[in-house]
């Protein structure tokens, strides 16, 4: 989804103190008169070709893991279909994104885990949290947090438990480490969110209403959930957040129109992900050219439906909501995340209850 920013963007004039100065030397005034022009009709192509070419050299450098490409198995979703006959008709397609918090090369439990969904008409963006605490099926393994998964089978057994949960084929698999997220919320010159808890202390103080966040504390910010009120629910609330600013600050004019901070950022952002064998530099470029997302509206953001909380095996769990799960699964499936948005999108969880989780 970020590859529209890598390979799309235009650029309509030079920016003060660029190449045209160099023109204006103590030559005859027709000559000074015609390397102006030159360098007016060629410069936005000069300009055109330094951001396709940053971009193409940035998509090279992204690490591609066959490790992380989902893999086949009996009974495997198949992949979706587009919705309707129209030539232009287009299937709509999910990445799994994984943060670890894995430490010294060791394999960690995921400690966010989400599911990017591009709508077929690519206008949209759908972020859905799932908590680490979700009490699911893990396949071959039984009932455990979903985290539990990474930590069992890496990231095909994470892709796998949520296809067996959702009954959703996932296309392709993004990994980010933390220390890649400090270094993308610096590149982007910080992001701007709503907090709606006061939370933590001195340097780590996080006021109700609008923080900015940057670095150590950024990472601070999105790992926190002792002090929360809901705990896992209200961080995962915070990692959707910043990852939608993210996107917000990738998009702006200080960002695509200077060409140091362009160059800075999907630097930082090629070293900060590593993408299934799958996605190609021509597949995420074709992704990219095809996005139609438009203002803030075009990113949405929601949970992955629970009820309550409960203990089970001596663990603090979330308990699934399965009839909702199977509305979201069912709007994932057909291509009409819209309208499950405009249902379910806006959802408080801030007074869910403990519950039984047999009943």
């Amino acid at each position: 989804m970020k590859r529209a920013l890598l390979d799309d963007d235009r650029y309509d004039g030079p920016d003060e103190g660029d190449e045209v100065p160099r023109a204006r030397r103590r030559r005859g005034p027709l000559f000074v008169l015609f390397m102006v022009c030159v360098l007016v009709l060629l410069l936005p192509a000069l300009v055109l070709a330094f951001y396709v070419g940053r971009g193409w050299l940035a998509l090279d450098s992204i690490d591609r893991d066959p490790g992380l490409t989902p893999v086949e198995y009996v009974g495997r979703p198949k992949p979706a279909a587009p919705k309707g006959d129209a030539p232009e008709a287009r299937a709509p397609v999910n990445f799994v994104l994984m943060g670890s918090d894995s430490r010294d090369g060791e394999r960690g439990r995921s400690d966010s885990l989400m599911v990017a969904h591009v709508s077929g008409d690519r206008q949209h963006v759908y972020l859905i949290s799932f908590p680490r605490d979700m009490w699911v099926e893990v396949p071959e393994h039984g009932e455990a947090k979903i985290n539990a998964a990474y930590a069992w089978g890496g990231a095909p057994l994470t892709v796998r438990t949520l296809e067996s949960l959702l009954g959703v084929r996932m296309d392709h698999t993004v990994g980010i480490d933390f220390e890649g997220f400090i270094q993308l919320t610096g590149a982007v010159g910080g992001v701007t969110v709503h907090n709606p808890w006061a939370s933590g202390s001195g340097a780590n103080r996080f006021e109700e209403g609008e923080v900015t966040l940057e670095g150590e504390r950024a990472l601070t910010y999105v790992r926190e959930r002792y002090g929360l009120p809901n705990g896992d629910l209200d961080r995962a609330y915070r990692q959707r957040t910043v990852v939608k600013a993210i996107i917000g600050k990738l998009a702006t004019p200080e960002t695509v129109t200077n060409p140091a901070r362009f160059n800075e950022v999907v630097g930082q952002v090629a070293d900060t992900l590593t993408v299934d064998d799958q996605m190609t530099n021509g597949y995420v470029t074709e992704l990219g050219m095809q996005l139609r997302i438009f203002g803030a509206d075009g990113v949405r953001m929601l949970q992955a439906p629970i009820r309550g909380f409960a203990t089970i095996q001596g663990q603090s769990v979330d308990v699934v909501d399965v009839g909702r799960l199977e509305m979201l699964a069912k709007a994932l499936q057909t291509d009409t995340m819209a309208q499950y948005f405009a249902s379910y999108g806006a959802d408080d969880y801030s007074a869910l209850p403990q519950v039984d989780p047999d009943e």
